[in-house]
């Protein structure tokens, strides 16, 4: 099968190139490279500026292969956690717009042997690079009650979190939990009637989220972006559950995660970053009936201000 036949038509596509408002002679960033359809369409209204792409999943390197003639197009196999130093190593310290495609891919969810979907059996695996060190099976089967309670709960949002992280617990005694259909086998029985699928597919993000350290990626990515932005560049985030969007929203809103926005001496609030959008974009009803993939979708816009350019 062709590789890239497996990658999701990107989402919003329209609405990410409008977000980035892109100058032909600019310098942008595409941190989740994946089937490069996003990265396509910005490298067609660049003239002689310049893209540069992160994946740490190998699979993409093969559709980067595509652009390697591309004088403009720079591709580098990294987590975008560590965006500053790549760029500054690529001599592209600052930069006029930033998109992140959040999540996981369809390329990875439809590739059973990733182990991300519920659907394939296949080993408990869910590493987004493939040479990461911990997996969804290392997790399940080491991790004690309370550490799982914490990941379901937090990250999956699981409403049974620590009946299910006791199920695990006493399951894993008599034989290891290793696959998708043993997971699904010990926690069928808690799995509200009707809703199966749904109480799955949290308890997979959950997983997820903990094998590749999600949220920690998107905090240290987001603080990084103020330093990079060039004076009136822009942030494109696109993010498909509350956890991510709620920590985008309070990083544009407030420059940080939680508590309260600070302020000058002036009463002035501090913010490194200005909202674009009042409310998060949305794709339309025609999209989502094409694409299902972007009914959870939220495209959050943000702009650094031109009077940060004499700090």
């Amino acid at each position: 099968m062709d590789p890239q036949s497996t990658y999701h038509e990107p989402v919003m596509l329209s609405e990410c190139l409008d977000g980035l408002n892109i100058q032909p002679g600019g310098t942008y960033v595409d941190v989740t490279f994946g089937g490069g359809g996003h990265s396509r369409a910005i490298l067609e209204k660049l003239t002689t500026g310049r893209l540069l792409v992160f994946d740490q999943d190998p699979d993409a390197v093969a559709n980067a292969a595509e652009f390697k003639d591309d004088k403009r197009f720079t591709f580098i196999a990294a987590n975008f956690r560590h965006i500053k130093r790549y760029l500054k190593l690529h001599k592209a310290e600052k930069v006029d717009g930033v998109l992140a495609d959040l999540g996981v891919s369809s390329h990875q969810i439809n590739t059973p042997e990733r182990g991300f979907s519920t659907r394939f059996e296949a080993d408990l695996d869910m590493r987004m690079n493939p040479n990461g060190e911990k997996t969804a099976r290392e997790v399940l089967n080491v991790r004690s009650t309370t550490e799982l309670q914490r990941i379901l709960g937090m990250y999956g949002e699981v409403t049974n979190a620590k009946t299910a992280a006791e199920a695990i617990f006493a399951a894993r005694h008599n034989s290891p939990i290793e696959t998708v259909n043993d997971l699904k086998g010990v926690l069928m029985r808690y799995a509200p009637k009707h809703r199966e699928n749904k109480y799955f597919a949290q308890v997979f993000q959950a997983l997820r989220i903990e094998v590749n350290d999600e949220l920690s990626v998107l905090e240290e990515f987001l603080t990084q972006i103020p330093e990079i932005l060039n004076p009136g560049g822009r942030l494109v985030v696109m993010s498909y559950h509350s956890l991510e969007d709620r920590l985008v929203k309070n990083f544009i809103q407030k420059g940080k995660f939680d508590g309260e926005v600070e302020k000058d001496f002036y009463g002035n609030a501090i913010r490194p970053l200005a909202s674009v959008t009042r409310k998060p974009v949305e794709a339309t009803p025609e999209e989502v009936a094409r694409n299902p993939r972007a009914r959870s979708a939220k495209l959050r816009i943000a702009e650094k201000p031109e009077e940060d350019a004499g700090k």
